[in-house]
């Protein structure tokens, strides 16, 4: 009987021993001399909740996300690493109170906790009267969250560091001025998603974003990023727990979308990317934000890789030395069922079966988030008890208005991170990863953004695509070819037909590409040009071959009006001289020399000065000359035909000397058509640039409409020249200038018809020694075929040259009219 109780007794000393359980404190819960709060979605409520009366929510009842609840690991183990440090706090342990707030309207028991004092809240007294154990929270970790509770510490300023919340409304310091994070807000995170589509060239991008205030940020925030870019949202949906997968896939595919973002919490994105594994929706480039772009459990799903390539931009994977053996150690312990757990607001893990490796494994996200926001905490408070000494002051009273404005001025090293925030309560620290999900499952680094250098990098060779191993395209239109410009169909500027741009136009597709430009005036191109080229400049220069003969004839020209002018001054009294017209002769020639002055301007480069001188003189005495020529043709006819019928006519000529009436006539009334003309529209330079694409010929703009009376009064002038000596052609042979006048005039418009021929159909450089040479010949035609053979008969025949031989003309001519 003693040795079968002996034997009881050991079984039942094994037993109990095998039986033991540890009694442990709440994980919830760690005392301390100074408390921070912690707010940790360990658990999550996946659908809407609905309450006939307010009561707090019990969280462990709800969705266990292993990710976050590692992270709640992490902040226990952040506390224990400060609180073991000699450095940091020296003589002042941390503890902290730690709430499960799963839910976003009914986990407010936690909160009230956090700023409660003696458990009770008191919003009207007087403030800092009776202070909360806790001078700090870290967390939540949504921005949902986050927006609910906020304002209930922003009233006290009691500071706020968030490791997960981003939207970019918490950057209002008028508004949350209490507010820090640790985490990169949406529009950095969203500055690396569209650097990696500007990376790859994609222009045609969907963009699926949860209906979340997280969600909705993202998609405004991305809205306005690619409003600058060749970016086009083509396709965006915010989409929740009862979104239709398979419809919002049938869109993305009919619009031929191939790259899609997916901005939205792991959860949200999990469904999505299940959903297109469902549905066998194929052949995509993903893009995932910092939030699932490490998630450990999708890459390794059936089917994952039919979906496509799946890029992302990650918060870098940290290690933290010690971490994994603490997480072994917080697991190994097995903790008893005591109602101890239950005394903190159903603060409740109910995961005793989740293994420490299950943990370890998991999706690493936001691991400095959390531990550099305890660490930041942890050296305001240190500078606010004056620890630097080696000893903190414990006597300070701890205001966290005081915390608050340490932590602005963070600035301490933490894992070579140099921890720092800008003025909106912004990290100004970190960097993003670029991530591959590669073929073994796992988020690869193939590439990176730093902050706040903005260096972007991306190692392609390191992306294996689904598509061949080719980098995907994403173009609602194809690229237009070289030359061509944009225009853009519908309201999408990512579709576009392409026109070329036509001659004397440009695209530049950096500054429009929807624009062909016109090229300036002293430039040019031809069609589907992207860059206009320089004309070339034209003009005749001094030093021309033609100019130089141009100038050699002029003075040839005016060496023989001379030579002509002395002859006929030594030789005035003699018949051929008087027949020729005696005085008018020399005001002819002074005149043909004074036309000369025009031909020395139409060389060089033309100015305001030049064109004038261009036009002036030829113009003015060429119609004194032709006036002339009128007179004198009407004179020959007059003399031998008019006078006898109409003697009266050619008494009132004689006594009112009516060929210099009319030369004054004629030279006043061209004067001041010229004067009114000039000072109307003068002559001026002008560029030549629509006969040659590639020139620019100058010359002088002359108004045709402001000189036609000009030109009107030297053709009125010519014609009854013409018909005066053409009705004198029957004249006596020695005595018939009439005829010579006729001939003259004759080359005179046999001249310019050839010239106005060739100006229709050349406006070259050229142009101008033509037109030159025009005015040479017309000044010319009267000295050669006018004066010369008057010139040649006082020389060479002067028997000729007597009163006998043209009286003997005379009556040969009388006597053959009688008969």
């Amino acid at each position: 009987m003693k040795r079968f109780l002996a034997a009881m007794c050991v079984v039942g000393s094994f037993l109990h021993a095998v039986s033991k359980c540890t009694v442990q404190e709440s994980e919830f819960h760690l005392d301390g001399d100074y408390l921070i709060g912690g707010l940790f979605d360990i658990h999550q409520v996946n659908v809407p909740l609905y309450q006939e009366r307010p009561e707090s929510i019990d969280c462990s009842s709800k969705l266990f996300l292993v990710p976050n609840y590692r992270r709640f690991l992490l902040m226990r183990f952040t506390v224990e690493e400060i609180n073991n440090s000699t450095s940091l706090l020296p003589n002042v342990t941390l503890g902290y109170e730690m709430f499960d707030h799963c839910s976003d309207t009914l986990s407010f028991a936690g909160v009230f906790k956090l700023i409660s004092v003696n458990d009770l809240l008191r919003p009207w007294d007087e403030p800092y009267q009776n202070l909360s154990k806790i001078f700090a929270v870290v967390g939540p970790f949504t921005s949902t969250h986050t927006l609910t509770i906020a304002p209930l510490f922003m009233v006290d300023l009691i500071p706020m560091v968030s490791y997960g919340s981003s939207v970019s409304i918490f950057s209002e310091k008028s508004k949350y001025p209490s507010f820090l994070r640790t985490v990169h807000p949406n529009d950095n995170t969203l500055s690396v998603i569209v650097n990696i589509i500007k990376h790859f060239k994609w222009r045609w991008v969907a963009f699926l974003n949860s209906d979340t205030d997280f969600g909705i940020d993202g998609l405004e925030l991305f809205r306005k990023r690619i409003i600058s870019t060749e970016i086009c949202l083509a396709y965006n949906k915010g989409f929740n727990e009862n979104t239709d997968f398979s419809q919002m896939f049938q869109h993305i595919d009919e619009q031929n979308i191939s790259i899609i973002v997916v901005f939205a919490p792991k959860v949200y994105a999990e469904a999505v990317i299940e959903a297109a594994i469902r549905l066998n929706f194929t052949n995509k480039v993903w893009i995932a934000d910092d939030g699932w772009s490490l998630n450990k459990r999708l890459p390794k799903l059936k089917g994952i890789k039919n979906i496509g390539t799946v890029l992302g931009a990650a918060q870098p994977v940290i290690t933290l030395p010690g971490f994994n053996d603490f997480v072994y150690s917080a697991r190994s312990l097995t903790p008893c069922a005591d109602a101890a757990q239950q005394t903190f607001c159903n603060q409740v893990c109910n995961c005793s079966q989740l293994l420490a490796a299950d943990i370890v494994a998991v999706d690493p996200s936001f691991t400095f988030a959390v531990y550099s926001a305890v660490y930041a905490v942890a050296h305001a408070l240190h500078n606010t008890l004056k620890c630097d000494t080696g000893r903190c002051d414990e006597s300070t009273v701890v205001h966290p208005y005081v915390v608050l404005e340490e932590l602005r001025k963070s600035n301490f090293t933490l894992l070579n991170q140099s921890v720092q925030f800008d003025e909106d309560g912004n990290p100004d620290f970190g960097s993003f990863s670029i991530v591959f999900w590669n073929q073994s499952g796992e988020a690869q680094e193939v590439g990176f953004h730093h902050y706040p250098t903005e260096y972007f990098y991306i190692n392609n060779s390191l992306i294996q695509w689904h598509a061949n191993g080719d980098v995907p395209t994403a173009l609602c239109s194809p690229e237009c070819e070289e030359g061509h410009a944009k225009k853009q169909i519908g309201i999408q500027k990512c579709c576009f037909s392409c026109k070329i741009c036509p001659a004397e136009t440009y695209v530049n597709i950096t500054e429009n590409p929807y624009k062909c430009n016109a090229c300036k005036e002293t430039e040019w191109s031809v069609m589907g040009s992207t860059s206009c080229s320089l004309r070339l400049v034209e003009f005749v220069p001094l030093t021309d071959a033609g100019a130089i003969v141009v100038f050699v004839g002029a003075w040839i020209f005016i060496g023989i009006t001379l030579a002509v002018s002395v002859l006929f001054a030594v030789n005035y009294n003699t018949p051929v001289v008087r027949s020729a017209g005696g005085m008018m002769c020399f005001l002819i020639l002074v005149c043909l020399g004074l036309c000369t002055l025009s031909v020395f301007f139409y060389f060089g480069r033309p100015t305001t000065f030049s064109c004038i001188l261009r036009y002036i003189p030829f113009l003015l005495f060429y119609t004194v000359c032709l006036a002339c020529f009128v007179v004198r043709s009407f004179q020959i006819v007059c003399i031998f035909k008019i006078a006898a019928k109409f003697p009266k006519l050619q008494t009132w000529w004689a006594q009112y000397h009516g060929q210099w009436l009319l030369i004054t006539g004629a030279f006043t009334t061209q004067a001041v058509l010229l004067i009114i003309s000039m000072s109307c529209h003068p002559p001026r330079p002008f560029n030549e640039t629509s006969w040659y694409q590639d020139q620019i010929v100058l010359s002088c703009d002359l108004n045709i409409e402001a000189t036609s009376c000009s030109l009107v009064l030297l053709v009125l002038l010519c014609c009854l020249c013409f018909i005066f000596s053409y009705m004198g052609k029957d004249l006596p042979k020695n005595y018939n200038e009439a005829k010579v006048i006729t001939f003259c005039l004759l080359l005179l418009i046999l001249t310019w018809i050839l010239f106005s021929t060739v100006y229709l159909l050349y406006r070259g450089k050229f142009i101008q020694t033509l037109n030159a040479l025009a005015v040479l010949s017309s000044l010319y035609s009267f000295l050669l075929w006018y004066f010369l053979p008057k010139c040649y008969i006082i020389v060479f025949q002067p028997h000729k040259n007597t009163q006998q031989f043209f009286q003997g003309l005379i009556q040969n001519y009388t006597k053959t009219i009688s008969q």
